[in-house]
């Protein structure tokens, strides 16, 4: 038999048992409301309201949809939908037989009593279903439960609230998954020895080393705890020898959705920043929705995760651009089967190519714009400074002159706090860009705007993805310096923002996110080592290398002339520092500064960084290192 057939023999009988259901609803209707004595001239109008009884609520059923979902995953939403159904249906049968007959030759209150009965019996016929299959799944007695759990994963959930209650329901729905809840641990002492789905809820965190039920695993499931909170749950975990996993936070989940398939590791962005971000989605949506949008550095970390938040905002259009043709092939396959059905169109080009930005965007002609590539690696673009100005201030300088000419709504650059008092040829580039925006923004009808933020957690090249690299491959784990900062925020957290910031420009403005305190770069690699399962300075050794070019102890995300200035969302701040620079004077200077670049003369490109940012202090000892190793010699 196939699909179609089947779908419609299991439509057919869950019909029929709605009819027999309406049938008997009606029979006790009449009987209670006449003492179980029926008077002969009143059965003769049963014969007659039942055909309308049946085609009037089963006619609302189908309108509603009743017979589109399977029963036995029957949920709130669907009671309330037998509600609205049979509140219909009963309406509409009403309505019928006052044209027909007027309501008269029996009592009306048998109507009202037909329809709380029927309603009761809609609701109960599919919640057995669900309490039978919830009973089969989870195999409660005997051989039965043997037979059910035999091969599966025994898990202990931490965490009684929503977010375990889906997990344990998509298991028990789904025999598929070999896994078992057996038990749950919470620190609300009023939740113990309560249960959720017949999982019972066995004490608090701190007792799980000490649980007397075997278990496999361990699944952390509060997507709201802090990084303080993480950093406990995890000692716990650990303590038990047994492997521990977790559910993400609501911002990394584009969906929404908690299931089993979406539980990964515990990694850096659980213990240094589980932030929960509150965004106002209209505002958002007032300027992506159905608007075309163009990101450029689309296949990097910021600008994919760009993509994947503009993709829930239903644009018209996404512009995928991006010089990486790995990256770019790995976005338009991820857009492609995105649960969210968005035109895209990936570009592979250079932002450099002002000719191809011209023909992108007179084909498209997007309403926004994400400026997100960038070169950012900070020693690489010490020894190669050309190419960070080539990029970062002469690409940005194109998308700008596009963005003019094709009347871009809002232009939104990715920045970095690495632009504060700079010390790298990174940040002083970074620091001209966030100067033109500013400086554009006096006199355009483009709402220009910047977002300063430090470093996110797992971007390509960082700290973080370094360590983890060292660490699988036996150490040395090497660090610059013992002492040495930053400031680091999850790739979710950082995109979120950035959509938010970008709601708000009216154009000029740099906006600084809310990193919280910067952290130790020597406690993250001890605290990876930590999540390795070894123990630093025993299992991995630990290299002190000494400061990179061009790298801080410390960063700063605002200079001395910036106020800085609180916004209406509590992690996203401005700064404003009234600067009205002349367009063609600053371009003049922008245009010495890409210029030197052409020359491949470090010493030049950096004399026209300083001329233009007086507060860059470029390291003299890491410029005369570059300068020597330089492949770049000009007498060749």
């Amino acid at each position: 038999m196939n699909k179609t057939a089947q779908k419609s023999r299991g439509k057919a009988k869950f019909l029929t048992v709605d009819a027999a259901l309406i049938s008997v609803s009606i029979l006790i209707a009449f009987l209670l409301r006449f003492d179980f004595v029926i008077p002969g001239h009143i059965k003769d109008n049963m014969v007659t309201i039942l055909p309308v009884m049946l085609f009037s609520k089963l006619s609302s059923f189908m309108i509603f949809g009743m017979y589109k979902g399977m029963w036995r995953y029957t949920s709130i939403s669907d009671f309330i939908n037998i509600i609205k159904a049979s509140s219909l249906g009963s309406l509409f049968a009403i309505s019928i037989l006052a044209l027909m007959y007027g309501l008269s030759g029996f009592p009306r209150s048998v109507l009202f009593i037909d329809y709380a009965l029927c309603t009761i019996f809609l609701g109960a016929s599919r919640a057995s279903v669900r309490v039978y299959f919830s009973n089969l799944n989870s195999g409660q007695n005997g051989r039965k439960q043997n037979t059910f759990t035999r091969g599966r994963k025994k898990i202990i959930m931490i965490g009684g609230g929503s977010s375990s209650e889906k997990i344990i329901r998509e298991i028990r729905d789904n025999r598929g998954m070999k896994y078992i809840v057996v038990g749950i641990v919470d620190d609300d002492g009023s939740k113990v020895g309560a249960t959720i789905h017949g999982v019972p809820i066995l004490g608090s965190v701190e007792e799980i080393a000490t649980l007397k039920i075997p278990f496999d695993e361990i699944v952390i499931c509060i997507p709201t705890a802090t990084n303080v909170e993480m950093r406990r749950i995890v000692a716990i975990c650990k303590s038990t020898g047994k492997p521990y996993r977790t559910v993400p936070t609501f911002s990394e989940l584009i969906d929404g959705k908690v299931s089993m398939k979406s539980v990964r590791d515990v990694s850096m962005v659980d213990l240094l920043g589980r932030k929960e971000i509150e965004l106002d989605r209209s505002s958002i949506s007032h300027y992506l929705f159905g608007k075309k949008v163009l990101v450029t550095g689309a296949g990097g970390s910021i600008g994919s995760e760009l993509v994947r938040n503009c993709l829930t905002f239903d644009p018209d259009l996404l512009v995928l651009f991006d010089q990486s043709e790995h990256n770019l092939f790995k976005m338009e396959k991820e857009c492609a089967q995105s649960k969210h059905p968005v035109a895209f169109q990936p570009i592979l080009g250079d932002i450099r190519d002002k000719t191809l930005l011209h023909r992108v965007f007179s084909s498209f002609r997007p309403d926004v714009v994400f400026h997100a590539a960038a070169y950012k690696h900070v020693p690489m673009q010490e020894e190669h400074p050309w190419e960070a100005v080539l990029t970062n201030i002469q690409g940005t300088l194109n998308l700008i002159d596009v963005s003019e000419e094709y009347d871009v709504n809002r232009f939104v650059l990715v920045s970095t706090d690495k632009a504060v008092n700079p010390t790298n040829i990174m940040g002083a580039t970074k620091r001209v860009a966030e100067k033109l925006i500013q400086s554009k923004s006096v006199d355009s009808k483009v709402k220009y705007m910047a977002v300063r933020f430090g470093n996110v957690i797992g971007s390509s090249g960082s700290v973080i993805p370094t360590f983890q690299e060292q660490i699988r491959n036996g150490g040395p784990v090497t660090i610059t310096n013992p002492k040495m900062q930053r400031y680091f925020m999850s790739i979710s957290e950082a995109a979120q923002l950035i959509l938010q910031a970008g709601a708000m420009g009216k154009g000029g403005e740099i906006y600084v996110l809310d990193m919280g305190k910067p952290v130790n770069i020597k406690d993250i690699a001890f605290e990876l080592i930590r999540l390795s399962g070894l123990d630093p300075e025993k299992d991995i050794e630990i290299e002190y290398i000494g400061s990179r070019p061009g790298e801080k102890l410390f960063e700063e995300l605002k200079t001395t002339e910036e106020n800085i200035i609180n916004t209406v969302h509590d992690k996203i701040f401005m700064m404003k520092n009234g600067n009205g620079s002349n367009w063609n004077h600053i371009l003049d200077q922008v245009d010495q500064i890409i210029e030197s670049a052409r020359s491949y003369d470090i010493y030049q490109v950096t004399d026209e960084l300083t001329k233009f940012i007086p507060e860059y202090l470029p390291d003299s000892k890491s410029l005369n290192q570059q300068f020597k190793s330089s492949i770049i010699d000009k007498n060749h």
